[in-house]
Parts: C-alpha cells; sequence; structure tokens
C-alpha cells in the first residue's frame, strides 16, 4: 500500500474507527489482505440467455464484502468492489466496436432504494469512470426473489420492467452487482427488446457459483 494513503487511512480511522468489512480487522474499510482476494478473476457463464461476465465469485471475502456494501450501508467497500465491476465491464466489451454501446444498469424497486438511500450498482460504476444511461423502470410489484427457485425466479420478473421511452436501434451491456439465476438481466433484456433495442451482453461483480460452465476471459 503506498505509504501516504495509509498514513491518510491511519489518521481517520482515529476520528472514525471502522472495521474491514470482509474480516472484521479494525481501522480500514477493506484490509489488504481482503482486498488482495478482491483481486479481479473475471469469467463468462451463460444465464438468462446472456453471456454475462463476472470480475469474481460471490463467494467468501466478496461475498461479505458485497453484502456488507449492498446491504449493510458500507458505502466505504465500494472503491475495493470497483476493480471487479471494471473488469467484467473489459471483458464484456471485449471484441467489440464501443462506440454506441451503452451501459444499462438494472433499477433498484422504489422501496429498495428508499431503504438503502444510494443505488449501490451507480455508485461503483461512477467510481470506475461510467455513467449509466437511465431507460428502465419498475411498472409491476414482485415478491422477494429470496428462497425462489430458477423457473420460479423468472416468472416472478417477467413483466415487471419497461423502457421508459422507444430504444430503436440502441445497444446495451446490462451491469448488476450479483448474478444468480439471470432472471433479472433476461427481465431487463426482455423489456429493452420490446421497446426496439438490444442487449448484447451483461456484466456483475460478482456471480453465484450454480452448474454452468465458465470461461476465463483474457485480453
Amino acid at each position: 500500500m503506498n505509504r501516504v494513503r495509509a498514513a491518510v487511512l491511519d489518521a481517520a480511522a482515529v476520528l472514525l474507527p471502522v472495521h474491514c468489512s470482509g474480516c472484521g480487522a479494525g481501522d480500514r474499510a477493506v484490509c489488504d489482505a481482503c482486498r488482495s482476494l478482491l483481486a479481479p478473476r473475471p469469467h463468462t457463464v451463460r444465464r438468462g440467455g446472456l453471456d454475462v461476465v463476472a470480475g469474481l465469485e460471490y463467494a467468501g471475502v466478496a461475498r461479505r464484502v458485497i453484502a456488507a456494501y449492498k446491504d449493510g450501508g458500507r458505502t466505504d467497500a465500494a472503491r475495493a468492489l470497483t476493480p471487479a465491476l471494471d473488469a467484467a465491464l473489459a471483458g464484456a466489451l471485449a471484441g467489440r466496436a464501443r462506440e454506441g454501446i451503452e451501459l444499462l444498469v438494472v433499477p433498484p424497486t422504489a422501496s429498495s432504494a428508499r431503504a438503502r438511500g444510494y443505488r449501490p450498482v451507480d455508485r461503483v460504476l461512477a467510481l470506475a469512470g461510467f455513467r449509466p444511461a437511465r431507460v428502465l423502470r419498475h411498472v409491476a410489484a414482485r415478491l422477494d426473489q429470496a428462497g425462489l427457485g430458477r423457473e420460479d425466479r423468472r416468472v416472478n420478473l417477467v413483466g415487471t420492467l419497461e423502457a421508459r421511452r422507444p430504444l430503436d436501434g440502441r445497444s446495451f451491456v446490462v451491469v448488476d452487482d450479483i448474478l444468480t439465476t439471470g432472471s433479472t438481466l433476461a427481465e431487463a433484456a426482455r423489456a429493452v427488446g420490446s421497446a426496439g433495442g438490444e442487449v448484447i451482453a451483461g456484466a456483475v461483480i460478482a456471480e453465484t457459483p450454480l452448474r454452468h460452465a465458465r470461461v476465463e476471459v483474457k485480453w
């Protein structure tokens, strides 16, 4: 770690004590050891009818840090997750003419946005230097996805999103934080397609290991 950066963090920790969201060690939002375990390991899986590149596997330290950031209010962990999403985006765009391809974040529900007070994916994207196109909105309620099987998740989400305007001729990479069955990304792709656009790939911070073939991304 850069000595100047370490000194700044040490000084800040005196005034605002924190603990590592990955292991609980004191005085760091994400300690050096956990940060090293968050080094991107991009790989591609096929889910929800899309090729999706994930920067990490949703397990161990990555799982704890993402959960703390997304649902525990640990916004200070966002920067440690930025390299993983940046690598996932690079993989999703590899071999494509990037001009004209837009990034689309799956919008949170109104209730989750109010509860958190921030948009987790948008914040990490901003740290990576990207700004998403906000072209989708929720139009129907859904059940909590937790505990639902793959088919129930898919059925639960169908028809819950729609485009805010026509998207004729526009191409997108859909971005999310965690990939499980792919149902959320599939619904986003359906909504975009219904408005005349196209989702060409997905990019996520991490994916939950399932029985899917994966390919290491190299560029």
